[in-house]
């Protein structure tokens, strides 16, 4: 196994961290059901990009360009390096902080050292490395989190409550970083790519369908509800910080709580970071037509490149739950036009089997699900006023959503009404 514990490993991050505390900590147990929900959004995804890719045996940008148009793979390409760069960078921010608060050296000095390692060890080493790294990392969260609870006092009962589905009033911003951290568009872009290094084609699918069911169903799924049912448990505070978090367990249950959950956020941090380099320079060196491994210079410079930026992010300061759950609803506003091209090459010429009725189904299921997201996300941000940030994330989504429309009305046209 391998690729999909890279998604895996960008999946169980702190955005995905940030939003499961915000969740337990303003609302209790009521979102269980969307957190059960989100490791079987992010297994169904990760399916469909996973036919995409063994059927076609190319990445994801190459496909779409032959298939569906250029201008499409140039929209693709750009909501793919916008969302996870923006991600990078306050990921950037939590992995120092938090190493910071473990070690007590200054954030911006532990910035620079992860960009240094994250472009020594991805351009120097490749793939191989990072696949290695996320299933060692991803290991070692799920078990930390899995421990914190024995430590954390969990009302199993009340628990349960959370699987009956409701939305309370203003939670659609935690809900869609909840949902976008397992269905998002760099999991599901990246793994044609994840696959093409492993020289996996059609005849590694049911290795491939494990692969997906082990990291996203299992360890995602596990990391997701450990880290839910600890903060539910014990946290009240809206306003708490993702390493404040941590150290509000010590006085409350126990030093041992807070030490782990540090070191699992750490281990969170420092796994997506590794997953997340990657994703962008695979896909401009697709749309460049440069190869995607770091035999090619081009992309070893590339890859080099963006991991030494990154650092930038333990400059911008602030506090970083805010900014997670912000990403990763980012993230859900890019989603929709990512599954909705999925979806459009599954069912095109691109491919020699199209996908079940099942698969069909799952992922028309996941295209709606993260469209009403999104948009309850963007109605919250307009109701309280629009600033030059949520602005620009407003218009980004305009964008993205008559993309996601359009591409739809050329699916009927070109493959429904010929």
């Amino acid at each position: 196994m391998g690729p999909s514990w890279v998604a895996g490993a960008i999946a169980a991050g702190p955005a995905t961290m940030a939003s499961l505390i915000a969740a337990g900590a303003s609302f209790d147990y009521m979102f269980l059901w969307v957190v059960i929900l989100s490791a079987a959004a992010g297994a169904v995804a990760q399916f469909l990009a996973m036919r995409l890719g063994l059927l076609t045996e190319r990445g994801i940008v190459g496909v779409v360009e032959d298939h569906v148009g250029e201008g499409w793979a140039v929209v693709l390409v750009v909501d793919v390096v916008v969302v996870a760069g923006a991600a990078q960078f306050v990921i950037m921010n939590t992995a120092a902080s938090v190493s910071a608060s473990l070690t007590g050296v200054n954030a911006r000095i532990w910035g620079v050292v992860w960009g240094i390692v994250l472009a020594a060890g991805l351009a120097g080493r490749g793939y191989r490395f990072i696949e290695f790294l996320s299933k060692a990392l991803v290991t070692v969260v799920v078990l930390a989190f899995v421990a914190s609870l024995w430590v954390v006092p969990v009302d199993y009962e009340a628990a349960a409550t959370g699987l009956m589905p409701s939305l309370p009033a203003g939670s659609g911003l935690i809900a869609a970083g909840i949902l976008g951290g397992a269905v998002h568009i760099t999991l599901i872009t990246m793994q044609s790519y994840t696959m093409r290094a492993r020289d996996w084609t059609v005849r590694d699918y049911d290795l491939a369908a494990l692969d997906i069911g082990v990291s996203m169903l299992g360890a995602f799924g596990v990391y997701s509800v450990a880290v839910f049912l600890v903060a539910a448990s014990v946290l009240s505070d809206p306003e708490l910080t993702a390493i404040g978090a941590g150290k509000t367990l010590g006085p409350l249950v126990g030093d041992s709580a807070g030490t782990l959950f540090l070191l699992g956020l750490g281990g969170a941090a420092v796994s997506t970071l590794g997953g997340n380099t990657v994703v962008p320079p695979f896909l401009v060196a697709d749309k460049l037509g440069w190869g995607t491994s770091v035999s090619d210079t081009r992309y070893r410079v590339l890859l080099a490149g963006f991991a030494l930026v990154s650092a930038a992010g333990a400059f911008i300061g602030g506090e970083v739950i805010s900014q997670l759950v912000l990403v990763l609803a980012l993230g859900t506003v890019g989603t929709p036009f990512a599954i909705a091209i999925v979806l459009y090459l599954l069912n095109s010429d691109a491919v020699s089997e199209p996908p079940s009725t099942l698969a069909n189904a799952g992922g028309l299921g996941l295209l709606v699900v993260s469209g009403t997201l999104a948009v309850n996300f963007l109605r919250e941000q307009v109701g309280s006023g629009i600033d030059v940030l949520s602005g620009t994330v407003l218009a980004f989504a305009l964008l993205l959503g008559v993309a996601t429309v359009v591409s739809g009305i050329k699916y009927v046209r070109e493959e429904v009404l010929v």
